[in-house]
């Protein structure tokens, strides 16, 4: 295993699994609950951290957590939800709507 870095919170750091996982890269995030021992113990060992499974992932994981740092490019277009229709911003993966998930045809 790799520690492969810091984030800055919990919530951030669930994302960035949640990139991984979806890239099919294998991840851990180590130190969720530490949060509330800051103060007792120094903070940068507090901070969650992102550990992968396999060192050979490192580059395509900093590759993709930069691009979901990043967002979508300024000016990305929105696109239409297949099965309920709804228009959606480009950030978006999944419909806000019905849950379906963004299809590579959608607009």
């Amino acid at each position: 295993m790799l520690r492969l870095m810091h984030a800055p919170n919990v919530i951030i750091a669930q994302h960035w699994i949640n990139v991984l996982a979806a890239a099919g890269v294998a991840c851990e995030l180590h130190n969720r609950y530490l949060n509330g021992a800051l103060g007792e113990i120094p903070a940068d060992q507090c901070a969650p951290e992102l550990w992968l499974v396999d060192e050979r992932d490192e580059a395509l994981a900093r590759r993709l957590i930069e691009a979901a740092s990043k967002g979508p490019p300024d000016g990305a277009a929105t696109w239409r939800c297949h099965a309920c229709g709804e228009t959606l911003e480009a950030q978006f993966t999944q419909c806000w709507r019905c849950g379906a998930t963004r299809d590579p045809r959608d607009e």
